[in-house]
């Protein structure tokens, strides 16, 4: 099981900075005007070996004061739900506010790991003011300056002590399918359709799931695990504490599959929140496959499904190598040819292909398609392997790995995928110098 960090506090404390900070991006708007955090942020953290997730929880927070107890109220409760361990931003130049008292005592309630962070600490004497934040009861206080990272490798360096290990007992080592997809698309009908269960409450309600479940699947000679998720609404529509939580779930259970039914409504298309959770499969490294649902309720001709596959992979270029399925859940039409590609895809991902099968045909292609030569200086590319990772990642040994560019790289992509039946499945290319062939 992934490991999810959350981070939460009131308006202005510096929770979108330090946010940045952990996962080295700027994916959070960071703005002087309070609650200028419209929505909620994901991203991956690595420290000392430990790779997980952070989530910058503000957002809701809006409207005059008197709301804003209640909305935090409301943004730390989620957290506290699914998160691992919770970092408590506070502000040294405000000090403690009656907020900071009503989040530390929900956070003092939960049980929760809560490591309290006093943000904005950049000189002895705002360090010294620091000391008042005890007063909250939640233990000893990191002091920072997230705008710089002035204090940040300390706090990283416990938070990864105290993250939980990433097993799950319950979950034995066999594939892991996640259900995905926006509310309403059927996903909890399609995971009561294969296991013959009422395990979730399908209503035409959009929304209604807001927890993920897990169900083994072992029929006809297939074994695995279901994993039917909440719904990914889009950012306008997330206005509930518990479609936040929803959203959690989701990410966690994208991050811990190996492939995903990535479903989507015929009628309505392809969206950009669909694509949006279709780049966040992809950006995990997991398995897809495409299915479009509801697709009895479409008027249709011979050339229907034709039209409607190069849609789709027009939409999510320039990752088109996934199989698409069009089904009807409610008629249990073409339903097991989707777990059929499931698995499938969840072959591809674990295939591992011999160097030397590699090298007899990737090597006779790229000297008769060499790398373009940049500045009168030719690339010359000797060997090539598959790494010993967990999805496919291939290293191509040359003289100037520097001057390879990405389109060499979709090039060498595709060869691969017409030769090796990487379906579904996404495929990480690097170039390496010659002399680190020990990998």
């Amino acid at each position: 099981m992934s490991n999810i960090i959350a981070i939460v506090g009131r308006p202005n404390v510096g929770k979108s900075t330090l946010f940045n900070r952990l996962t080295e991006s700027r994916k959070a708007i960071v703005d002087e005007q309070s609650g200028v955090t419209r929505d909620r942020h994901y991203g991956h953290a690595e420290w000392n070996g430990r790779r997980f997730s952070v989530i910058d929880t503000g957002g809701y927070v809006r409207g005059s004061d008197d709301v804003f107890e209640g909305e935090i109220r409301k943004q730390v409760e989620v957290a506290v739900q699914d998160a691992d361990l919770v970092i408590f931003v506070v502000d040294v130049e405000i000090g403690v506010t009656d907020l900071d008292d009503a989040v530390a005592a929900l956070l003092r309630k939960s049980g929760k790991k809560v490591f309290l962070v006093v943000n904005k600490v950049d000189n002895n004497m705002r360090a010294a003011d620091a000391a008042v934040f005890y007063a909250l009861g939640l233990g000893d206080t990191y002091t920072i300056a997230a705008i710089n990272g002035s204090g940040t490798g300390e706090l990283l360096d416990d938070l990864v002590k105290a993250l939980p290990n990433e097993t799950d007992d319950y979950l034995e080592d066999i594939p892991k399918f996640a259900i995905i997809g926006q509310p309403n698309v059927g996903k909890s009908s399609l995971l009561n359709m294969l296991t013959g269960e009422e395990r979730s409450i399908v209503t035409p309600v959009a929304g209604t799931t807001r927890d993920t479940i897990h169900q083994r699947y072992n029929k006809y000679g297939h074994d695995f695990y279901l994993i039917d998720t909440a719904g990914l609404r889009r950012k306008a529509k997330v206005t509930e504490d518990l479609e936040f939580y929803s959203v959690l779930r989701s990410i966690r259970a994208i991050e811990d599959s190996d492939v995903c039914l990535f479903m989507i409504d015929a009628e309505k298309g392809l969206h950009a929140q669909d694509l949006a959770i279709f780049h966040l499969i992809e950006k995990n490294m997991k398995g897809a496959v495409i299915i479009v649902n509801k697709w009895d309720l479409m008027d249709k001709d011979n050339s229907s499904v034709v039209r409607f596959t190069e849609y789709i992979k027009a939409k999510i270029a320039p990752f088109t190598d996934v199989p698409i399925v069009f089904t009807s859940v409610h008629e249990k039409q073409r339903v097991f040819k989707a777990l059929e590609e499931a698995v499938h895809v969840y072959e591809n991902r674990v295939k591992k292909i011999k160097t030397s099968a590699l090298n007899d045909y990737l090597l006779p292609i790229i000297e008769n398609q060499p790398p373009p030569s940049i500045k009168g200086k030719y690339i010359k590319i000797k060997y090539v392997t598959q790494l010993p990772t967990h999805t496919p990642q291939f290293a191509f040994f040359c003289n100037l790995p520097q001057y390879l560019n990405d389109s060499y790289k979709r090039f060498l992509e595709n060869k691969l995928r017409d030769k090796f039946d990487f379906a579904g499945v996404p495929i990480q290319i690097h170039f390496r110098s010659k002399g680190k062939q020990e990998n």
